[in-house]
């Protein structure tokens, strides 16, 4: 069983080319935040301890990564009124019924300040800030009651898209599932007011109000994502859910920066590249 950690900022770096784990804590002094390198693996059934090294955010040769490399991420297809309308184009259109589940590989997964390469293959890049789900233990056939026992924390994504290809392709394998598609970041936050995360977005250092939203709004909540996810598969410790978008989404082009803003847990950023 993975060990509930309490609350806290569970960072992935690098630094002396080596991949390590750190809690993220903000000094009192100075109201930097740090990180607190850990002697494990934070999804094991062991409890970790700090090694006694600490890092500022800005200390040469040091590089936050996706704070988890999931063995899968399952997303939620409009799970917001708001987004189900404006994907019709219709103001009077609704969200499904039942959930409509897409996948991503591992391989999508990128940290903050990694770049998000548009592939040469496609001319729509859409970006889609949401809250994501970390799992933080095994879990199948989990009732809606418990569904939260089984979550490690929350972390911002941007749940990039070829918009163009999503309308071409039968399957959403290639509009959904590209490298670089699945921007994580920048930590695990292990609680959360996940009832009413508020999400927001920002295209070159201007907000899109348009792309702003709540939890509160979802259609399917997160705990019955969980339980319905795991009815029918598996969930391991770092797997992650992206829980939906919550109004417009918009397009992205080389040279642009985007950052995804989940209040509670902080900034992802990213620049998009040509490939």
């Amino acid at each position: 069983m993975a060990v509930r950690l309490g609350v806290m900022r569970i960072a992935r770096f690098t630094i002396d080319d080596s991949i390590r784990y750190a809690f993220v804590q903000r000094d009192s002094q100075d109201g930097l935040d740090y990180l607190v390198e850990l002697d494990g693996f934070p999804f094991g059934a062991e409890p970790v301890q700090p090694t006694g090294k600490r890092y500022g955010l800005d200390h040469e040769g040091l590089r936050l990564l996706a704070p988890v490399i999931p063995s899968k991420v399952l997303g939620l297809a409009k799970n917001y009124e708001a987004h189900a309308q404006w994907m019709a184009g219709d103001p009077s259109a609704h969200a499904p019924e039942e959930m409509v589940i897409f996948s991503k590989p591992s391989t999508a997964v990128i940290g903050p300040d990694d770049p998000i390469v548009l592939p040469s293959f496609s001319h729509d890049l859409n970006f889609e800030p949401e809250v994501a789900v970390v799992i933080g233990r095994v879990t199948k056939n989990v009732s809606e009651a418990d569904a939260m026992k089984h979550v490690l924390g929350f972390t911002c994504v941007n749940d990039v898209t070829l918009r163009d290809l999503q309308g071409s392709d039968p399957m959403w394998t290639r509009a959904k599932g590209f490298d670089t598609s699945c921007p994580l970041g920048p930590w695990i936050q292990t609680e959360l007011d996940y009832a009413d995360a508020k999400i927001s977005f920002s295209l070159n250092g201007k907000n899109v109000d348009k792309a702003s939203g709540s939890t509160k709004n979802l259609v399917h909540s997160i705990p019955s994502q969980i339980a319905f996810i795991s009815s029918f598969m598996t969930l391991l410790p770092g797997d992650v859910i992206l829980t939906g978008t919550p109004d417009a989404s918009g397009s992205l082009k080389p040279g642009d920066e985007a950052i995804v803003h989940v209040e509670g847990i902080g900034d992802l950023r990213n620049v998009v590249v040509q490939g």
